[in-house]
Order: structure tokens, then sequence, then C-alpha cells
């Protein structure tokens, strides 16, 4: 085992105390004797959800020497109020303790620069090691084992039950719904998200007619009381007359007859996608990255594809799946669908004339549009600037402001109503004034609507109901407040910057060069003019990024990829990993700056 570097692990402090923990503040002195993985994250960010998902078979496996400690570090205004982590908690089934740091006082103290991050604490309270962004949990799982046998060996590991405390279950009829479907005889179909089912419901919006599902997380298709599902999201109706579902932690598209009650898979593997994996193909062999909506446009299901940020499409004619928009790189660009880049788009709606697909773009905050242009599609922004502004402001679109909505539902007069999820508002966009304007407040996050005999029925996600909206004849406009990042802007040097991204392969693998370069990194800029030299991809994990004259602020974007493979000769078919994790680093050109600026993937800065 080769020397390991010893960091002193910072205190974990956080003015909205702890959850999950049975009323009990934490230090990291109650940790001691076990090996700790501290979790930061934030509940909007679909890369955070895939890593709480990685953690689980981590958690459960090594339950008596392993202590996971979710660190709550808010991106969103919004997402910096108490009761909203309280609920996230609950949501995406959170079983350890989390530190809720609304302050980000924990965040800087461990110098954290991406969601999520990965921080390994060993039992005796030193920092073995970091990672940023998804597919590390095999990484951790090794290091986690020599862990353990390094620390039973000194007498230094502590073996037994966690801090957790499960809070109290709740009784209601709906957990966080997350969209709803209009039945023909006018009652809803509503995906049960955290209960991981379908609930069906009457007219009322209230009365349940019936279960789809057992309630359990799991993969498995049949009646409605032996289908499963993980975390289901959007619905929309196929023309066959089947129900399209987006499957989202099962990374699935599933199919429910209405008739016989039978769920079936049409898309997906149940593995999630990554970079390389297919991006066409028989609908049953493509892996998908948590599909989050769905509907019917120009003659294919839409699949709003959140955990890449694209939109894929299903043919049901040739029973095939395929990119449609985007290149899985996060932002907000507009053009050909091809070279367009999304933020982990949440609601899809087609137009009443079936001329465009709405589309809610959460992490950017904007409301984007795709349309037939010429033989192809193209990409549109109606309101939305880009990942790091995010307000409640009504008026004119090229200064309105949305905060992370997660649906749209198109109106019969052409406009389109935005659940702007964390303003608890509903919102609208008229295209022909490009005027926005409030519909509704106070509906506690709001992720999807629908109309039915000329009203709104509104998702209210947080309040675990369906909510029954008159449109006004006149809507309510907020002039209401802009909004950027908390996160503090990385002060540089002018001139040249080095970018490093710390990449160190996991005990037992090696980089895998069998087939070229095993890495990527792909650098651009907002704006662009930040960047003189240096945007672009490339297969270096490092870079010297030249600095424009004159423009002293902005956002490097950083995409990085490693691929590592277990390091046996004797192996013809080592297993592989892939390593990969995009940062948004806002930064401001000082001339106390510092020449270089290091992004850890996996492992520890030395240079640090």
């Amino acid at each position: 085992m080769g020397t390991r570097a010893r960091v002193r692990a910072p205190e974990l402090i956080g003015k909205g105390g702890w959850l999950n923990t049975g009323g009990k503040e934490l230090t990291l002195a109650d940790l001691r004797g076990k090996c700790v993985v501290v979790d930061f994250w934030t509940f909007c960010c679909v890369n955070c959800l895939h890593v709480l998902d990685e953690l689980r078979e981590l958690e459960e496996k090594h339950r008596d020497t392993v202590v996971i400690i979710g660190v709550h570090s808010p991106k969103f205004v919004h997402e910096a109020e108490h009761q909203a982590v309280v609920d996230a908690v609950e949501r995406y089934e959170v079983h350890h303790p989390v530190l809720d740091d609304p302050e980000l006082a924990t965040w800087k103290q461990y110098a954290v620069r991406a969601w999520p991050t990965l921080v390994v604490i060993d039992p005796e309270g030193y920092i073995v090691a970091q990672h940023a962004g998804e597919g590390h949990a095999h990484a951790i799982e090794k290091l986690v084992e020599e862990l353990e046998t390094e620390h039973g060996a000194k007498g230094t590991l502590r073996r037994g039950d966690g801090p957790y405390v499960a809070p109290e279950p709740v009784a209601t009829h709906l957990r966080f719904p997350g969209k709803a479907l209009l039945l023909p005889d006018g009652g809803f179909l509503v995906s049960d998200t955290t209960r991981h089912r379908l609930v069906e419901i009457e007219r009322d919006g209230e009365t349940v007619r019936r279960h789809v599902g057992t309630g359990d997380r799991g993969f498995t298709g049949g009646g409605p009381d032996e289908v499963r599902f993980s975390e289901p999201q959007g619905l929309a109706v196929l023309p066959d007359g089947r129900i399209a579902i987006a499957d989202t932690v099962n990374h699935a598209i599933r199919a429910l007859d209405p008739t016989t009650g039978v769920t079936t898979t049409l898309a997906g593997t149940g593995r999630q996608w990554w970079q390389g994996s297919p991006t066409t193909g028989p609908a049953r062999e493509v892996d998908l990255s948590s599909p989050w909506d769905v509907a019917w446009f120009a003659d294919r299901l839409w699949i709003a594809m959140a955990g890449v940020h694209q939109l894929w499409t299903y043919d049901p004619a040739t029973g095939t799946v395929r990119v449609a928009a985007g290149t899985t790189n996060e932002g907000l660009v507009d053009g050909p669908a091809d070279e367009a880049w999304f933020a982990q788009p949440s609601g899809l709606a087609t137009s009443a004339d079936g001329e465009r697909l709405w589309v809610a773009d959460s992490e950017t905050s904007a409301l984007r549009y795709v349309e037939r242009d010429g033989t192809g599609f193209v990409v549109r922004t109606a309101v939305g600037t880009g990942l790091f502004d995010f307000g409640h402001r009504d008026g004119g679109a090229e200064q309105a402001l949305f905060q992370h909505p997660l649906g749209v539902t198109a109106l019969p007069d052409g406009s389109v109503a935005v659940c702007d999820t964390y303003n608890h508002a509903l919102r609208r966009y008229d295209p022909v004034s490009a005027e926005v304007t409030t519909l509704a407040t106070d509906l506690r996050e709001p992720s999807d609507a629908v109309l039915a005999d000329g009203d709104l029925v509104v998702v209210e996600s947080a309040r675990h109901r369906l909510t029954r909206l008159r449109l006004p004849e006149e809507a309510v406009r907020v002039v209401g407040q802009a909004h950027h990042t908390r996160r503090a802007a990385t002060e540089i040097a002018p001139g040249t910057l080095r970018l490093d991204v710390v990449f160190q392969a996991p005990a037992g693998q090696k980089l895998d060069t069998r087939y070229g370069p095993s890495t990527r990194l792909l650098v651009s800029s907002t704006p662009p003019e930040l960047l003189a030299e240096g945007s672009g991809p490339g297969t270096d994990l490092f870079r010297d990024l030249v600095l424009a004259d004159g423009v002293a602020e902005g956002v490097l974007h950083v995409s990085a990829m490693a691929a590592s493979c277990d390091d046996d000769p004797a192996n013809e078919y080592p297993a592989c990993h892939v390593h990969q994790q995009d940062w948004g680093v806002p930064v401001r050109v000082t001339a106390e700056g510092t020449p270089r600026l290091p992004l850890v993937l996996a492992g520890m800065d030395e240079q640090a």
C-alpha cells in the first residue's frame, strides 16, 4: 500500500444544522474511528442525485464502518431555505446524516469547486481523497477496503451503527409527486415520485382510484400490483393509447397499457449512459440517463434527458432511440439541434399548433423551444441568460427571470405556462408580446400543470397534492428580484492561467489506453471573449489558458473525463470505469490572483 497524503479535515459547520440525526449536532470527533465520505451536494443538481444512487450500495455494504455525511451546499436561493432541504432529504430518500450549510461555510473550508464533490476522511480524521463528479463509487469502495484493513490492524477502526436516525414517516395520498397527465374521462394519472409508483385520481384531484406499482424501488414489469419503478416523473400519451413514463432513476422509458394495466419497458437498459456509449440504436439496448419528462412532437416521443443535458427521441415505428438535440455540454447555447447546449432539461410540452416543443431548461432557469428549420431542428431561447443568473422578475423576455423551472404547459392561445419551481409560482410567457407575467404565487415547488376544463391543475410537489387554478383574465405583474450564484468567484491572475485537472487512477487500476487516449478535456468560457487562447477540446488533462485583455470576470466551463481499467495483465476483459465532471467556475481577473487553477477529478492535488 503506497504512502497516502494526509490533511487534517476541517470541522463540519452549517447554519442550518443537522438532519437525520435525531436532533444531535455532530462533530468530526463523533465520527472518529469511522471511514467518512462527505458528499457535497445540492438538490437541484441531477449529477448529485446520480451520486446519491451510486452511494447506496456502498452505504449498505459497509454500514458498520462507513458513515456518509451529506453537506447541502445551495446554488439557488430557494435551496438555502431549511424546509426545502428537509423536503429534499425525504424526497430523494437520503438515509444518512445531512448538514444544512446555506452559507457555504463548510464548502469553503474544504475548497470545493463543484457539485457533486466527495471527500474521504480516514478513521483518524485526515482527508485521504477527493473526487468530483460521478462514477467514483468503485474507487471509493476500494479505498474504504484499504482503510478498513489499515485501521483495523492499527486498532483505530470502530465498528458498529452510525449516527443516522430515520425521521418519522408521514401519511399522505401522494408524496412529492412529479408530473401529471389528464385522462380521457377527466381523471388524472400522477407520478408519485418518492413512493416509486403512479396514482390514478378522480376528477376532483383528491380521490384515489388505484395505484400502479408496488411502491418499492425496482425495475420490473407486469400488472399494477407487480410493476416497480424508481422515482418516475414525466408522462405522455402515445398514438396507440399507451402511456409513456419517464422512469428517471431506472434510466428507462416504460409504457403503461391503460386497458390491461400492464407496464412494459420501451427504452433503456436500467443502466446509466456514460460518455462513449451508443447514442442511437434499438431502444432497449441503448443506455439512457435520468429521463425527466416526455412529450409527443414531430412524430416522435421526445425525451428530456436531464442526466446528460440533451433531448433524445424514441420512434415507435422502428423501436429505436437517438440523440435529437444537445452535445452533453452544460450551458445555454442556441442554434442547430446538434450544436445546442442544454442544462438539465426537465419539462416538455408541445404547442397547441404542434409547431414547437417547449422546454423547461432548469439549471439555466430558462424557457427554450425546438422547432423545425428546413430538414432539421433548431433550438432557441425565449427567456433566460445562463447557468448563474436567476430570480423572479416579470416584463420583457430579455430581462425576465425564472428560478429552476421544472414544468411547461402549452396553452390554447399559443402562450405557455411555466412551473417556476423554486419561486413557488406559475408564470406565463406570451410569444406574441414576448412578455412574462405571473399567474399565481404561493405554490409550493410546482413541478407540472395540466389543462382541465379550462383550468390549470398544478402539481404542488412539496405540498403533496394537485391544486386547481382558474386561469386569470389578467395576470399579476411582479417586478421582483434578480439573483446570481452564491459561490464566490475565484481570483485569477491576468495573462496565462495554468489549468490542471487532477486525476489519479484508483488503486489497482490504470488509464485505459487500449483504443487511444483515455482522457478528454473541453474548455470554454462565458463570455467567450474571456479566453484569447485555450478553448476547445483536447486529450490532456492540463492546459495553458491565455486570458484576453479587458475582460475582468466571467465563467470558465471545464468538462473532463478519464477512463480507468483494472490493472491485471492476466485478465483479458478487465472491468473499466468512467470518471467525469463538468465545472462552471466563476472567475475574476485581479493582479493578486492565482496563476494556477486546479480542479480535482479524483485524488489529491499534490501542489496545493
